[in-house]
């Protein structure tokens, strides 16, 4: 089973996503914590990260960039979601390798998660 771990501060999108990705056999791990996050990462081993841009003790966009730095977490898939969208803000610039907008097409969400995985996984690879 493909594991996910996601980042975000709001409660109801979290039992959202985890509702629905657990429906489409994978395997979530939540935090609203973005302190706690790198650590949570090096324990948890996920296939695919997701995070909120926003956060109420940080930012999606500098985490993606750590995550994208750090030497056993950088091949990572990483989404960042948002609904804050801005002229001045080039998502591209953190790392990230998808970005989804709030509110999102749950459907967009699963075949994004899908896709991702399936991209970095290597060649004729059972990781599950």
């Amino acid at each position: 089973m493909k594991k996910i771990l996601l980042l975000d501060d709001n409660l109801d999108i979290i039992q959202i996503v985890e509702e629905v990705l657990t429906y489409e056999q994978f395997h979530v791990q939540s935090t609203t914590k973005s302190a706690e996050f790198v650590s949570i990462a090096e324990k948890y081993r996920p296939d695919l990260f997701l995070l909120d841009f926003r956060l109420n003790d940080g930012n999606g966009g500098d985490l993606c960039r750590a995550l994208k730095a750090h030497t056993s977490l950088k091949h990572i898939p990483v989404i960042i979601f948002s609904a804050y969208f801005s002229p001045n803000v080039d998502f591209s610039d953190f790392g990230c390798d998808e970005v989804i907008s709030k509110p999102f097409d749950l459907d967009v969400l699963v075949q994004t998660v899908q896709r991702l995985i399936e991209q970095s996984m290597p060649a004729n690879s059972e990781n599950s």
